[in-house]
């Protein structure tokens, strides 16, 4: 390991991570974190990874190492959550970690007694929100294309109003086999912060299908039956919690049950006010103001404030009266002000503007890192080749203008821009 002497891995690291699908970038509290993380050798390791997921055939050829070596390494690095292991047909293929959905939650999800879990609260929490550069980096440009989706709660929906099978929590379940329940990464965070509010218990993070197995597979939660998945999830329902998934229609691999005093995209909506750091349902709340009686338990309710109430005017002699205004542009469409509303006057109704939500992870990854200026990596991913190097360069400027990136991402040019991507992938 000769050749990490007098460089800076570290900020290399750095500038990895920040080049995948989330954008990571530098500043001090990066620099703790990933020191905290990563050893230096593994540093070297993953800046020398290639983007894209690979097979252990293809990591030998780009990275020049042996197999049995290769495969050890690998394997104490998916062990520790900075990199991905994802079963394909008959093989693994392997994945650097990005920040998000990746080594902050696979970090505050492991129990195995090897690091201090307050340590790795204070280092992610100072990262995440000791600036907004991390938020302003992902969403600081109106960006559509989030890892994650609101899910409606399904009784809260309006007489009439038609749901599809990917918007329903029930549905998602019913569609896999194998389930898992981890420690929440984002209440693990909040204990040790000393911000926690809600009593739920920390193991309430469920996956599904390839994802229950990953996370399983690398000690990062337990299996659990069918019957359990759905008891966590009318725990949620009676407890207000906000139901999110993959932001995508096809195999959704997990169901978070979020509160308001923990969730750090929930958080990061309050503190922001970029509304895109969860996508919404295709849903949005609305009051019947005839059946509202004012008593303002929805704007309670809400975990990111999108209600508000207001005086209504009455006639002199008239018992003074409130009524909720919800700011359309901001309502996650979860139903949660509904599930408290005693009246029956809030419901969700279907939102005018319809919602984007891809249709499946490659199509999410190639948008999310095409509004983030990183799509070049995926297609040119080898980072020990020099034409390569030239090739992101080139690529990375012409889909960083501006024309061409709102080209790529509006509705007319997006279907044929994604078939493109999967005809060269094939």
């Amino acid at each position: 390991m000769g050749h990490l002497i007098a460089k800076d891995i570290y900020r290399q690291l750095g500038r990895k991570i920040d080049n995948t699908t989330v954008r990571t970038p530098w500043n001090p509290a990066l620099r703790d974190l990933l020191q905290a993380l990563y050893s230096r050798e593994e540093a070297d390791f993953i800046v020398r990874m290639p983007y894209r997921p690979s097979t252990l055939g293809r990591l030998q050829k780009i990275m020049g190492m042996d197999a049995a070596p290769l495969q050890t390494r690998l394997e104490s690095l998916c062990h520790k959550g900075l990199v991905c292991d994802i079963y394909e047909g008959d093989e693994y293929v392997y994945m650097i970690s990005p920040f998000v959905i990746g080594f902050f939650e696979f970090t505050m999800m492991r129990t195995r007694g090897e690091l201090s879990p307050k340590k790795w609260a204070e280092l992610f929490h100072a990262y995440m929100f000791g600036s907004h550069d991390f938020l302003d980096a992902n969403f600081g440009d109106d960006q559509q294309i989030s890892i994650m989706r609101a899910l409606p709660h399904e009784q809260t929906l309006g007489d009439h109003v038609e749901i599809l099978d990917y918007e329903k929590a029930s549905a998602l379940i019913d569609a896999q086999t194998s389930f898992a329940v981890g420690i929440c990464s984002c209440r693990h965070e909040k204990e040790h912060l000393g911000e926690r509010k809600c009593t739920v218990p920390l193991e309430t993070c469920t996956s599904m299908g390839s994802g229950a197995e990953f996370l399983i597979r690398n000690g990062f939660a337990r299996s659990i039956s069918r019957q359990e998945m759905d008891d966590i999830t009318v725990r949620s329902k009676e407890m207000g919690f906000v139901l999110s998934t993959d932001n995508v229609k096809q195999d959704a691999g997990f169901i978070c049950h979020c509160c308001s005093c923990c969730c750090n995209l929930l958080k990061g909506i309050r503190e922001t006010g970029y509304s895109g750091v969860l996508v919404s349902s295709s849903f949005m709340a609305r009051c019947d103001e005839d059946a509202c009686n004012g008593c303002g338990k929805c704007a309670k309710a809400c975990p990111i404030d999108a209600i508000t109430m207001v005086d209504v005017p009455v006639d002199e002699g008239e018992r003074p009266r409130k009524k909720p205004v919800i700011n359309a542009s901001y309502c996650l469409g979860c139903g949660v002000c509904a599930l408290k509303c005693s009246t029956k006057a809030m419901r969700l109704d279907e939102r005018t503007q319809k919602v984007f939500h891809p249709e499946d992870s490659m199509e999410r990854v190639v948008l999310q890192s095409l509004e983030r200026g990183t799509l070049q990596n995926l297609i040119f991913d080898n980072p020990n080749s020099r034409t390569q190097g030239f090739m992101r360069g080139l690529v990375g400027t012409f889909l960083r203008l501006s024309p061409v990136k709102k080209g790529l991402m509006s509705d007319a040019l997006r279907s044929r821009f994604l078939e493109a991507i999967r005809k060269a992938g094939g």
